[in-house]
This record gives structure tokens, sequence and C-alpha cells, in this order.
């Protein structure tokens, strides 16, 4: 089924958040690229470089916007749906790059990547680049690629007798969470802050693994069926007996400090928390941390494919000179400048093939590198489920109306790991948002 415009949705987004067609205070003019970005540590390092863009390109001035990340999605959504132009490159993922392209919302970016010496789109690792392409072509190019992975403390298991399998089970996490958990130390981190990007990224790969799904094949809602209920059950009973303090308002950054300081012992979520984890200048635990594949139930294979990708809104009145910088900030030497002067562990990782053929990265992601790449290989989002589904993503369902499907059940969630609502009462009301989105489905199947 195509991807549907939701154009109530997105105007009600774009007045919610003050501001999208016309918001001065956003907008380009002359010679300024402006680039709306999420907040996360490999863009805060593409911030302190880019003045050697700026250098190297002295007609262009380079104006950043940074969000969190449910504040990204938001307000890119909103201005890239509704035409307002504010932003020229636009920090997006492989969740919103065909149906935005299908739409029209994007440049074709191989257009541009086919004339740039050097640049060698093929470099891309094969999963992504076509995640990020609609009929052939990229729409957006990757700044980084993840999968998940599980990350725990070597020294806290081997001290507490604790030896995970290859490929541990969910059931072998909650145990080792149990044991290891103390006053001083959670036993595990895990998302439970409201956000169809946020909580829905790890607990989705759960309910894959166990059985569960959001729809049959018939577009009919099964976040009430068995196999689901009993998934969301394990995660919230986990996070709230042996989770970290504060579980629901906990996102990727409030867990990637809890391990970075030593105050959990395990964390489960995306690939790219090495360039905290592993860094001296944030972590306090570096060359501790062991890495395996995601936990699994019924799967062989579990972790998510995520990647924040940069793309142009047609809209931009400055398609060239958005590209240049966006070549500049994908480009393998700009990885390399990364390693160089900011330190390999830094390097963005899991976007080109090359990047793992680097023996200075080699040397410096040996503990997580090959997995990292393994993860996404094995990411499958055309079947990420046990039973059938008339959708694809792993972690997220590529409709339209996931983003506000994703966080109307998000919240739902988050409000059982507060302890506010039991999970059969949450996903009871979250089977009610899926109903009204899967029966617009069927009456067009």
């Amino acid at each position: 089924m195509k991807p549907r415009l939701l154009t109530a949705a997105v105007s009600a987004l774009c007045l919610a958040l003050s501001g999208c067609a016309g918001a001065g205070s956003f907008g380009s003019s002359g010679n300024t690229v402006t680039i709306a970005m999420v907040s996360n540590s490999q863009m805060t390092d593409a911030q302190k470089l880019a003045k050697q863009f700026e250098a190297a390109n002295p007609d262009i001035h380079l104006r950043f916007i940074t969000l969190s990340e449910n504040q990204a999605r938001a307000k890119i959504t909103a201005s890239t749906a509704m035409g307002g132009g504010e932003f020229d490159v636009a920090m997006i993922s492989n969740y919103e790059t065909a149906q935005w392209a299908q739409n029209g919302w994007l440049v074709n970016l191989s257009d541009y990547t086919r004339k740039t010496p050097g640049y060698d789109e093929n470099d891309f690792i094969p999963s992504l680049r076509k995640s990020l392409s609609y009929n052939g072509d990229m729409y957006s190019v990757p700044f980084y690629g993840e999968s998940s992975f599980l990350m725990y403390r070597k020294d806290l298991l081997a001290q507490a007798g604790i030896t995970l399998s290859p490929k541990p089970t969910w059931q072998e996490v909650a145990d080792a969470a149990a044991k290891l958990d103390r006053p001083d130390l959670a036993g595990i981190c895990l998302r439970g802050k409201p956000g169809w990007g946020e909580v829905l990224a790890p607990l989705n790969t759960v309910i894959n693994t166990f059985g569960g799904r959001w729809f049959d094949e018939q577009w009919h809602p099964q976040l009430t069926s068995p196999e689901t209920e009993r998934a969301v059950q394990f995660y919230v009973d986990l996070v709230r007996a042996h989770g970290e303090p504060g579980a629901a308002t906990s996102g990727f950054g409030e867990c990637a400090t809890q391990l970075a300081q030593g105050r959990v012992a395990m964390w489960y979520d995306a690939t790219s928390a090495v360039s905290v984890l592993e860094d001296a200048e944030q972590s306090k635990v570096v060359g501790k941390i062991g890495y395996a594949p995601a936990p699994i139930a019924q799967q062989d294979h579990s972790g998510w494919l995520y990647t924040w990708a940069l793309g142009i809104p047609v809209n931009s009145k400055h398609h060239d000179a958005a590209w240049r910088f966006i070549s500049w900030m994908t480009d393998k030497a700009y990885l390399r400048t990364v390693g160089e002067q900011l330190g390999w562990e830094r390097v963005p990782p899991g976007s080109r093939l090359s990047t793992y053929q680097m023996p200075e990265y080699q040397q410096a992601s040996a503990a997580f590198g090959p997995l990292t790449l393994e993860s996404i290989e094995n990411a499958n989002p055309d079947h990420p489920t046990v039973q059938p589904v008339p959708y694809t993503g792993v972690q997220f369902l590529a409709i339209p109306e996931f983003q506000d499907l994703g966080t109307r059940v998000s919240q739902q969630v988050s409000a059982a790991i507060a302890g506010q609502k039991s999970v059969h009462e949450a996903l009871t009301q979250a089977q009610e948002y899926a109903e009204a989105v899967g029966k617009t489905y069927r009456e067009n199947q």
C-alpha cells in the first residue's frame, strides 16, 4: 500500500509547534545554509568540525538548528510537509525518506552523488542504501547507521559469575539484571521515555522476537494479542524491577549517561552508543564494556535498522550549497578527519563499508565494530516479525500514520512503566488507536 499524506495531522502538528511555513526565525537567506539536526554526540562533533567546511567554502555560511530527538522529528516533519522552506538540510531517517520521496518532498540526491568525484554512493552499506532509496535513487544519504545490541560491564558480570550466551536470550538478560541489581547499581537501563523513536525502538524489537506484531496481514491490530502483551509485560516488569531510576523519562541520552558513569550494569540500545561509551572524555567505563547481539526469544536476529541521514527539502532555495555541505559531512574524507582529529572511537559508525577497512578504525573498534556491521547486515525490515505482517520496518512501521500512532502508544507504555496503569490497560487503549489506523488500510485493500 502506498504511503499517504496525513494533511490534517501534519497541519495540527504545525500549529502545535508554533510556526512552520514562513517562520522567519528558522529561515535561510543569501548564502546561509540552515541545517536541522538531532543533538546527538556525532552531530555535535560535526558542528565542531564545520568551520573547516566554511574555510574551504567561503561562499557558504552554515547555521545549525539542533534539537532533541522528539523535537527534531516533529519540527522537521511539520516544516517539510507544509513546504515552509526553513531548512536547507534536514536530518531524517530511513523511516521518513522513501515516504517523503514518494510525496515529492525531497530532492533526488543520486543526481548529485553520481556527479561528485570520489563520493562513491556504492560504498554505503547496502541495507542502509536500500532503506534510503525510492525507485532506485537515494533521497537522503547516511551520516551514521546503526542496529541494536546489548552492552554490559564485563567486570561486573565476571564478578557475579555470569556468562552470557553468544546470542543471549531476553530471559538470560533478565536473570542477569536481577543478579547484578543493588542499591547503588541498576541491573539494566532500558528506554521508557515516550516517543515513537524512544521507548518503542527497543520495545518493538522485543515484541517482534516474542512473536508479537502490530497488525496481522489484514490490518487487524494485534496489540492485545497474547504474544504482544507478554512481550510488553516482560519489558515493563524488567525495567520496573531492575532498571534505572526514573525509567519512564529515560531515553537514549539518559541511558548513555547512566552506563558511561558506571551507574548501570547493562544497556540494550543502539550500536552507535559506542561513540559515548568508548570516549575517555565522556565515559568512566572505557574498555570495560562487552557487546553482544540484540537479545532474542524466538528469532535468530532481532536488532533494528536505523540511520540518521541528511536530505534536502525541495522547498530549500539552496540545493547546490546544501549538497556541498551534505557531501562533506558524509564523505569518506570526513570520517578520517573525525578519527584523526577527535579520536577513532568517535567516527560515525555504520554508514560506509570502507570505514571498516581503515586499519586505525579496525584497531579502535575491535570490541564492537565487527558486531555493529554484522548486526546492521542481519537486520531485516522486510520480514521483521515471527508471523507475517503487511508492513515493513523493525523498530517502526514504515507507514505515515506511525509517527502519530507510535507516539500515542508510547505514551501508554510509558505510563505503565511509571506505574500509572497496568500493561493490559495500556495495551487496550493502544489497540483502539491502532484500530483507527488499521480500519483505513482495510477499507483501501
